[in-house]
């Protein structure tokens, strides 16, 4: 593996498992959380998460990791057969569909329809009973494609 693509993979597997361990922490305990106490301060603790995460670094590590994964890809696609880049592509492929598209069309447009209600209206009790089971399904998902996507990564460094 060349010394960019070793770079990039490296950084990706850290990238990727950062994010799986946020997604887990979702997915195990803030989820279940929420959902033990009445809706409207579920509501209001997730719109402001929503609100919040997005100006913080898990989108700078979010968003460059799903970058790196495009690059890597298309790297490891064109030396397909050569040691790693099997575990390179699998891991690009992981990540890039199974966590950052998951993200973007199936956790982005409940976490806007989220915001859009009033936390107190009996249309944001439906709402949130919607979101806490669709939206940790597809949490899942992420969770398991971002761990898989680092395995993979790592894999690919051993050969």
């Amino acid at each position: 593996m060349s010394k960019w693509m070793l770079g990039l993979n490296f950084v990706s597997a850290l990238g990727s498992g950062l994010i799986a361990g946020i997604f887990f922490a979702f997915s195990a305990f803030v989820m279940v959380s929420l959902a033990r106490i009445p809706s409207e301060k579920g509501i209001t603790a997730m719109q402001s998460i929503n609100a919040t995460i997005l100006r913080t670094l898990f989108s700078f590590v979010f968003m460059g990791t799903a970058l790196f994964t495009v690059l890597l890809g298309i790297g490891s696609f064109l030396k397909l057969g050569a040691p790693g880049t099997f575990y390179v592509l699998t891991g690009s492929l992981l990540y890039f569909i199974g966590s950052f598209l998951v993200t973007i069309f199936f956790n982005v447009p409940l976490n806007d329809a989220l915001a859009a209600v009033n936390p107190e209206s009996s249309e944001g009790a439906r709402v949130w009973q919607n979101y806490l089971s669709r939206w940790t399904v597809w949490n899942h998902v992420r969770t398991i494609a971002s761990l898989a996507s680092m395995a993979c990564f790592v894999l690919a460094m051993s050969k």
